[in-house]
């Protein structure tokens, strides 16, 4: 009988452990609880979603999946925390696109989002929208582009703060639009809507979730969308692409991540199940209802986003000179 060389056997015995190694983490993950680390304060958009995440992550997985807010120095404390974090799939992190626009915007904001995370999904993102004060002299995007044009410098516009993705999108217009005016950053989304409720400011960038229930009542005036197409809750609402500006987009997304290293298969796992959630037939209309639009992109296809958004949040504020408060 032929004897088999030993280096054949210790070969086949190391790939039969690699195979039945991936398996085991899925099989074994979760045994404990999971953080997922928010870099904001409880309330907006990335918390919201986190915490319907994490209510049926627990309930379909077997185990807590729990939230820690870590709001802080523009969101970089807590993304540059599951950064350092054990990259054994127990902290999480979820993310608006200050993921995307701070790698630009600060000098050394504490991660590299391409060598420290893995990416797990982009379950949902939401157009940022422009509205204004119904005294504001215009209805439409076409009025307002004529409103602008013709005042260059008059009017000011309301974000929920330097360098996020309102005040990108805002400046990302004013680029492309040729129009001028002048940015007033606030401490949140709720204060910058409430500043143009109020009439202080007449023109707001915001993300769409805060201020659905304003637009939808009629409380401000919706000019236009930042998203690819207009949406099934907003179907009037036209889109910035749509006005003359063809290749216009500026969403804000909501990215999950794990520290780099984590095993494929625990982030496989997460992303099944993540899209599982957000596609369910009643999650879906919750979330199409509060103004976020459903994704499903697979981890390689969140990395190759999330790239892309980095590209282009990097010559906007180039070009606009945009610098941290």
């Amino acid at each position: 009988m032929k004897k088999i060389p030993l280096r054949f056997v210790c070969g086949l015995l190391g790939m039969l452990c690699i195979f039945f190694t991936l398996p085991i983490h899925a099989q074994e993950y979760p045994n404990r609880v999971v953080k997922i680390i928010v870099p904001f304060a409880p309330g907006g958009p990335s918390d919201i979603i986190g915490r319907l995440l994490s209510q049926k992550l627990s309930e379909n997985l077997g185990k807590s999946f729990i939230i820690e807010n870590k709001p802080g120095g523009a969101a970089n404390i807590g993304i540059a925390q599951v950064a350092k974090s054990p990259a054994d799939g127990y902290t999480l992190l979820l993310v608006s696109s200050s993921f995307v626009i701070n790698p630009s915007l600060f000098a050394n904001p504490g991660y590299d989002a391409f060598k420290d995370f893995a990416p797990v999904g982009l379950p949902v993102s939401s157009p940022n929208i422009v509205v204004v004060h119904p005294s504001f002299p215009a209805k439409n995007m076409k009025e307002f582009m004529q409103v602008l044009k013709a005042n260059p410098g008059k009017f000011d516009y309301a974000s929920p703060g330097n360098g996020t993705g309102p005040h990108l999108s805002a400046e990302l217009l004013v680029l492309k639009a040729g129009i001028d005016m002048k940015h007033i950053p606030y401490n949140g989304g709720g204060p910058a809507l409430q500043a143009v409720l109020g009439n202080q400011v007449p023109i707001g960038l915001s993300a769409l979730p805060p201020a659905m229930s304003q637009v939808s009542g009629g409380k401000l005036v919706p000019i236009a969308l930042t998203s690819k197409s207009r949406i099934a809750t907003l179907p009037n609402v036209p889109t910035i692409a749509e006005s003359g500006f063809p290749d216009f987009e500026g969403d804000t997304q909501q990215f999950i991540a794990a520290p780099a290293g984590t095993p494929k298969a625990i982030v496989d796992l997460l992303n099944i199940e993540i899209s599982k959630i957000v596609n369910a037939p009643d999650m879906k209309e919750k979330l199409n209802a509060m103004g976020y639009i459903v994704s499903s992109p697979t981890p390689e296809q969140t990395s190759q986003i999330i790239k892309v958004e980095i590209d282009k949040w990097s010559k906007v504020i180039k070009s606009a000179n945009i610098k941290p408060d």
